[in-house]
């Protein structure tokens, strides 16, 4: 059976996981593509469902399938050229605990665009464990986007400042910050978290007096700042060497 209809109450719901409301009620967040899709196939995550276009003639993996007309179908995806196929998957839940090694902390960055690119070169780089506090929802469209796939693969916990400030207690905290101290003089302890602070404001003042550290990337006279997402980049790479 073929939905045409943009009123079903199926493409309703499915339209709504664009929406960091509509994925908390149902629990699940939607990834479109077929190479997302088929990188999702091949992770931890679960799959609940493919979405396909009536046109679509690929692969569907023995998923169970909703085939949509084209407007119904433009009516979930968000992209303007879409290629048929969309999946909607189960937002993994892990509670705040402990980290295994070295681990990343988002503290307020908001831009879903850079939450993406920080877990992408997180995964990349080896910090899979990523805490996340008041961030824009990991889960959104447009960070399932910039991670490029790395959202299969990172363990995100999501919780408040007392929470993260338990689990990792007795881990250094290694803060980006202007004022720190050269990144590149900076001799990072084996296992450690770097906090990475909202793009406008920074830090938040209860991580500036926590940090165990701060650091910062020296540079010209003619540049004020660095994309959140490119001055985590050097960093991880930085305290990885």
């Amino acid at each position: 059976m073929v939905i045409q209809s943009k009123n079903n109450p199926l493409v309703k719901e499915l339209a709504s996981l664009s929406e960091k409301k509509g994925r908390k009620e149902r629990g699940t967040f939607l990834l479109e593509g077929e190479k997302t899709v088929r990188e999702c196939v091949n992770s931890p995550l679960e799959i609940v469902r493919l979405i396909v276009r009536e046109d679509y003639a690929g692969e569907t993996f023995g998923y169970p399938v909703v085939t949509l007309g084209a407007d119904a179908f433009n009516a979930v995806c968000e992209v303007k050229t879409p290629q048929g196929i969309a999946a909607e998957v189960k937002i993994p839940s892990f509670g705040v605990a402990p980290p295994k090694k070295s681990c990343l902390i988002l503290d307020g960055v908001s831009d879903p665009s850079n939450v993406g690119a920080i877990l992408r070169t997180a995964v990349a780089s080896g910090y899979e464990e990523v805490y996340c506090i008041s961030t824009a929802d990991p889960f959104s469209p447009k960070c399932v986007r910039a991670s490029m796939s790395a959202i299969f693969f990172a363990k995100i916990m999501q919780g408040t400042h007392d929470e993260v400030f338990s689990a990792l207690k007795g881990t250094p905290l290694i803060a980006a910050d202007m004022g720190g101290e050269n990144a590149f003089f900076f001799r990072a302890p084996e296992k450690f978290a770097l906090v990475i602070g909202n793009e406008g404001q920074g830090l938040s003042q209860i991580m500036r007096e926590k940090a165990d550290y701060t650091v910062s990337i020296p540079m010209g006279e003619h540049t004020e700042s660095l994309n959140a997402a490119v001055s985590a980049g050097i960093l991880m790479y930085q305290f990885k060497k």
